[in-house]
C-alpha cells in the first residue's frame, strides 16, 4: 500500500514539473526582451516574434503530439517531446545570432507540446471528472504559481546573468523533466482498437457542435491573458518606466491570484452547482470587461491601475477553467489527445496572431493593447453563455459528477 501511494505521488510529482516547466517556458525569459532588443538590434515586432514563432512550433507539434499519444500512449510522445525541447534550449542558450534564436525557440515550442498537453491526460486516464476537477484546480493553480514567479524569477535571473541565464535554467528544467518521466510515468493502457493516425481522426471532433462551442469559449478566455504577457515587458519597462527589478511582480501578481483562487475553488468545486459558479463567472468576466474597457479609454500611463483592471478578469477565469477543461477531455473519451490538440493548438494560433497584431499596432501606450484584450473578453463572455445554454453540455456534466 504504502509502495503504491509513493508510486503515485512520485507521478504527480512528475506531473507538476512538467507543468511547471510549461508555465515558465513562456514567461521566465520574458523580462529578457528590453536586453534582447538591444542585443540583437530588433524592433518590438521581431521581439514578439520570439513568442510567436515558439506558439507556432507548439501549433504544429500538437495536431501530431495528439493523435500519436492516442496510438502509441502517452508516456513515449512526452520524452520525445523533452528531447526535442532540451535540443531547442542548448541552440538558445549558445544562439551567436537573432537566427539561430528564432531556430532554438521553434524546437522549444516543439518539445513543450507533448508535455504540455498528455501531463494532463494522464490523470484524465486515471480519475472520474468530478476527481479531475479538483486534481486539474489544484494542477492548474500549481502551474500559474510558477507562472507567476517566472517573471520574477526571470527578471533577476536577466539582471544578473542576463538572457542567457533563462535559457540556462529552462535547459536544467527540461533534463529534470526528462529524467523523472523516465523513471515515473507509467504506461499508458491503450485500446483495444487503436486511434488512427491520419488527419480524418479529427473529423468527428470538428462535427461535434458542443465540443466546439466548448474548445472555442476556452481558446478565447485564453487569449487575452497572453496578449497581456507577452506585449507587458514592452509597455511596462520601455514605456510606462518599471524597472526590470520590479516588473515581475506587476505579471507575476496576475498568476499568483488565479493558482490561489484555483486551488481553493478545487477543494470546493464539488459542494456547489457548477451551472451557477459559471455564471457568476459570467458576471465577474463583465465587470472586467467594463474596466478594461474604461482603462483603454482613459489610456492610462499607470502600470498598477492597468494591472487592478485586468485583475478582474483574471479572477473571473478561475472557475470555467476548473469546470470546463476536464469536460471538454472528457466529452469525447475516445480522443483526448486529438481533443486536447486542437484546444491547445486553437489557444497558441489565437494568441500568436493577437500578439502579432498587437506589435504591429503597438505605439507606446497601453490603448491598442486594451482593445485586443477588450474585444476576447467579450467573446469570451458571449460563448460561455452559449455553454452554459447548451443542454447537451450541462448534461453531460450532470451525469458524470
Amino acid at each position: 500500500m504504502k509502495k503504491n501511494v509513493a508510486a503515485k505521488g512520485m507521478v504527480l510529482a512528475t506531473i507538476i514539473l512538467m507543468d511547471i516547466l510549461s508555465g515558465m517556458e513562456f514567461d521566465l525569459f520574458v523580462p529578457s526582451f528590453p536586453e534582447l532588443q538591444s542585443y540583437f538590434s530588433l524592433s518590438p515586432f521581431w521581439v514578439e516574434t520570439l513568442l510567436s514563432v515558439n506558439f507556432a512550433g507548439y501549433c504544429l507539434s500538437l495536431f501530431f503530439v495528439g493523435g500519436l499519444a492516442d496510438h502509441y500512449g502517452r508516456k513515449p510522445i512526452i520524452l520525445l517531446g523533452l528531447m526535442t525541447f532540451i535540443i531547442g534550449s542548448i541552440l538558445c542558450l549558445w544562439a551567436s545570432s537573432y537566427q539561430f534564436l528564432l531556430v532554438g525557440r521553434f524546437l522549444q515550442g516543439v518539445g513543450i507540446a507533448a508535455p504540455a498537453i498528455l501531463s494532463f491526460l494522464i490523470i484524465a486516464d486515471a480519475y472520474s471528472l468530478k476527481k479531475q476537477q479538483t486534481l486539474f484546480a489544484i494542477l492548474n493553480g500549481l502551474l500559474n504559481f510558477s507562472a507567476g514567479a517566472a517573471p520574477v524569477l526571470g527578471s533577476y535571473i536577466t539582471l544578473y546573468f542576463h538572457w542567457q541565464g533563462n535559457f540556462m535554467a529552462l535547459l536544467f528544467l527540461g533534463l529534470t523533466a526528462f529524467v523523472m518521466s523516465i523513471l515515473f510515468i507509467p504506461a499508458h493502457k491503450l485500446p483495444e482498437h487503436k486511434a488512427t493516425l491520419s488527419l480524418s481522426g479529427y473529423l468527428p471532433i470538428f462535427q461535434s457542435k458542443p465540443l466546439m462551442l466548448l474548445i472555442l469559449h476556452i481558446v478565447f478566455n485564453f487569449v487575452p491573458y497572453w496578449v497581456f504577457v507577452g506585449m507587458s515587458p514592452l509597455l511596462y519597462m520601455e514605456d510606462l518606466g518599471v524597472s526590470l527589478a520590479h516588473f515581475g511582480y506587476y505579471q507575476g501578481a496576475l498568476a499568483f491570484v488565479f493558482a490561489f483562487g484555483s486551488i481553493c475553488f478545487g477543494l470546493i468545486v464539488s459542494r456547489y452547482d457548477q451551472k451557477k459558479m459559471l455564471y457568476v463567472s459570467a458576471l465577474i468576466f463583465i465587470i472586467g470587461l467594463m474596466s478594461m474597457v474604461l482603462i483603454t479609454l482613459l489610456d492610462t500611463p499607470n502600470p498598477l491601475f492597468i494591472t487592478l483592471a485586468f485583475l478582474l478578469f483574471i479572477i473571473g477565469q478561475i472557475i470555467p477553467s476548473t469546470i470546463l477543461h476536464p469536460l471538454c477531455l472528457n466529452f469525447m473519451p475516445q480522443a483526448k489527445g486529438r481533443v486536447s490538440a486542437i484546444l491547445q493548438g486553437g489557444r497558441l494560433i489565437f494568441a500568436a496572431l493577437s500578439l502579432q497584431l498587437a506589435g504591429y499596432f503597438y505605439q507606446g501606450s497601453f490603448r491598442n493593447i486594451g482593445i485586443i484584450i477588450a474585444v476576447f473578453i467579450l467573446f469570451t463572455v458571449i460563448t460561455l453563455f452559449f455553454v452554459i445554454k447548451n443542454r447537451e453540455l450541462m448534461a453531460f456534466s450532470q451525469n458524470n459528477k
